[in-house]
């Protein structure tokens, strides 16, 4: 049988079991099953239940990274983990990340966990939303979606705007199913019940292809105009990047119309607990 032909989660345990230098023997009597069981799940001839995958990463000592290939190898999905960005684990990440939201002024950008909790924003974030929001209700913005969903728009304004919410919507909605997490059917739930969302947001979002980058149109500066907005994963490297922490993404809206440009008001009223330069 050629490395091809054997089960992905079987040539994933073969291969950091020769890494931690354990035959099939020790990882039978470390996790408390036979050899035979375990050559069986090895060579793809039996399914490791999730509880096994979880024990056997636990056996060859797996990072969080690899255990999330493990765990996706076998068919199981990763599970979700809260990060603390102010951890002083994540100290890198977060200087990188200061310097990546620098670098997108003037357009504004925020970082957001899974969730589309906000997490660090950019100057030109800020002066952006100020233009709709009082600096204390900006202040208390805590997440990108319901930013989305609640900003306050023109009458002026097209139903494109109501595309964007559904679709957006129908992704964490499958998301909630997939994972079984709360925190995504609390969003649906939440969402869903603004009174500018579709009440056919999913017959609406069904005919629509979800991106990383999508077109919304926002009130700035007396005027309504089209945004693209565009987000960046920042995850693991490797093919479990979008599963394993951290789990970030920087979003940015880039002006459709080229006379569009970004201003910066007065730099003394550019502050938000979340600007942190």
């Amino acid at each position: 049988m050629t490395i091809t032909e054997q089960s992905a989660f079987g040539n994933l345990m073969r291969f950091w079991r020769k890494i931690r230098d354990k035959t099939q023997e020790d990882l039978a009597h470390g996790l408390g099953f036979s050899t035979r069981h375990i050559s069986f799940i090895e060579t793809g001839k039996s399914r490791p239940s999730e509880v096994l995958v979880d024990a056997l990463a636990e056996e060859l000592n797996l990072g969080e990274r690899d255990k999330c290939y493990l765990r996706l190898s076998a068919g199981y999905l990763t599970k979700g983990q809260s990060l603390d960005l102010h951890s002083p684990n994540y100290k890198w990440l977060r200087k990188a990340m200061l310097l990546s939201l620098k670098a997108m002024d003037p357009n504004p950008s925020s970082l957001m966990d899974r969730y589309g909790n906000l997490l660090m924003v950019n100057r030109s974030w800020v002066s952006f939303h100020q233009d709709v929001y009082s600096k204390n209700d900006l202040d208390n913005v805590k997440n990108h979606y319901e930013l989305l969903f609640t900003r306050p728009r023109s009458s002026k304004a097209s139903n494109q705007w109501k595309n964007t919410l559904a679709v957006i919507l129908m992704s964490t909605q499958q998301e909630a199913l997939l994972t079984n997490d709360p925190a995504y059917f609390a969003m649906v739930r939440e969402l869903s019940s603004l009174p500018d969302v579709p009440v056919d947001w999913q017959q609406s979002a069904s005919k629509r292809e979800p991106m990383t980058s999508y077109r919304v149109e926002l009130e700035y500066q007396g005027e309504v105009r089209n945004f693209y907005s565009v987000s960046l994963m920042v995850g693991a490297l490797g093919p479990a990047s979008f599963a394993s922490d951290p789990n970030l993404a920087l979003n940015t809206l880039y002006p459709v119309e080229d006379h569009t440009t970004f201003h910066e008001g007065n730099s003394e009223n550019i502050k938000h607990p979340l600007l942190f330069y």
